[in-house]
């Protein structure tokens, strides 16, 4: 998809811009519809203010039409009714094709949330694993009503943040991404240890998925982060570093098997546009970690 310019959607008559920006607030055409008396906007950001702003400013009843429009998490009935935008991201995590005992679970939560609050419970699917969303669920049924009204609209805000930066080029991007790196010192010859293998796995609470594999370059690190240009997911994760392999190409003489093989550094992350970079310092007997820059 080709995005629109900031510079182009300024210009647009207001039909044209509304027509533009419609699908970005979950059948809401009427919050692009206001944003277009605001303009000219000098950043994406602010274009973005001015959306979630029209949603703050309408009436009480509109406002909770607008929240009950969206979608539940993990149906598995693809209604005519769902946006594109949600089938993708909901998609994106698998929630469209639960097992059924995920379906079970989720649609135990759905119908007790909703009975409780009288809307579908909210939340940016693109910044969580299966497991953050599951413990948000429960979390969150402990709000009383008008404080998790404010979370969904916040959480909304949260939506179409990543929508709008994924549909308009032009200055002052909110941040939207995060970026998760490490590198390996090998602390017995005082360098950077490279060709060492390196797998990132996602630690759910019944499965664990493979995200990522690559090898140390001269410098320690792998040539790319291991995920970058989205939202980190808010989840347990886990590194496993080759060590055994690296020490042994070295000539270094281990035992047999050797004391340390396959390192597993095991994480969370709960800044979702954060930079999380994970080194790992190791010998043939000893390693340590920590959050670094």
């Amino acid at each position: 998809m080709t995005a629109l310019t900031l510079d182009t959607l300024n210009r647009l008559p207001d039909a044209g811009f509304a027509a533009a920006l419609g699908e970005v607030f979950e059948h809401a055409p009427w919050v692009a519809e206001a944003a277009a008396a605001g303009r000219p906007y000098p950043s994406v950001a602010a274009l973005h203010a001015a959306m979630v702003g029209a949603v703050a400013a309408a009436p009480a009843e509109r406002q909770l039409a607008f929240i009950r429009a969206h979608p539940e998490l993990g149906s598995r009935v693809r209604r005519a009714d769902i946006t594109a935008d949600s089938q993708a991201e909901q998609g994106s995590l698998g929630l469209d094709r639960l097992s059924a005992d995920e379906f079970e679970r989720f649609a135990h939560l759905n119908a007790a949330y909703r009975e409780k609050f009288g809307f579908p419970f909210i939340v940016c699917v693109r910044r969580h694993t299966r497991d953050s969303i599951l413990r948000q669920f429960e979390l969150r049924l402990a709000n009383d009503p008008a404080a998790e009204r404010a979370t969904a609209l916040a959480e909304i805000g949260l939506i179409t943040r990543l929508r709008l930066v994924a549909k308009v080029d032009g200055p002052g991007k909110p941040k939207t991404d995060g970026r998760l790196s490490t590198h390996v010192l090998d602390t017995q010859a005082g360098r950077p240890a490279a060709g060492i293998a390196v797998a990132l796995y996602e630690v759910g609470a019944s499965a664990r998925g493979l995200l990522a594999q690559a090898r140390t370059n001269a410098d320690g690190r792998t040539d790319a982060p291991l995920l970058a240009g989205a939202p980190l997911r808010i989840g347990t994760y886990e590194l496993q570093f080759a060590v055994g392999d690296y020490f042994a190409a070295r000539g270094i003489a281990l035992a047999d098997p050797p004391f340390l093989d396959i390192v597993p550094l095991r994480f969370s992350i709960a800044e979702p546009e954060g930079h999380y970079h994970v080194p790992l310092l190791v010998t043939p007997w000893s390693y340590a970690t920590y959050r670094g820059s």
